[in-house]
């Protein structure tokens, strides 16, 4: 068991160790990439939910568990500094604000993972309810900390 425990904190001690020292434009690069993953599959779902192409609910629900999965990773884009180093739409007041913004990745992510779940339901009308709610999310963050 004592073993374990010291494998474990050793790997905590690397992993922080390894986030601490990313280079600002890497962070801005791997933030970016999943923020386009995101828009990849976002994008099918909007169409579907204002009508402009057809409604597939498996469809819908595949691209649902897609951003569920990326979304909990975004965050980890964001460490102290990397508000420079690459050209990126992310404001100073991120970091400035870095528990407001916390809170708002974490409500995404939280309405990220209910769509998904929503989404395996098949209902449409409960899809595009929670779709929605996603989307406040979304713009709950960029509104105060994406520079457009």
């Amino acid at each position: 068991m004592r073993v374990m425990i010291a494998v474990v904190a050793v790997f905590s001690m690397w992993s922080s160790a390894a986030v601490a020292q990313v280079k600002p434009e890497d962070a801005i690069h791997y933030r970016q990439a999943q923020f386009s993953v995101i828009l990849w599959n976002w994008m099918p779902m909007n169409g579907m939910v204002r009508g402009r192409i057809p409604f597939d609910a498996k469809e819908f629900a595949k691209r649902a568990e897609r951003v569920a999965a990326v979304a909990p990773q975004l965050l980890e884009g964001f460490p102290s500094g990397s508000n420079a180093g690459a050209e990126t739409e992310a404001k100073a007041e991120i970091w400035a604000s870095f528990a407001d913004f916390t809170a708002k990745m974490k409500s995404f992510e939280q309405a990220s993972a209910a769509l998904a779940t929503t989404a395996k339901g098949g209902d449409e009308a409960a899809i595009k309810a929670q779709f929605a709610k996603v989307g406040e999310s979304c713009k709950a963050c960029h509104d105060k900390y994406k520079a457009e």
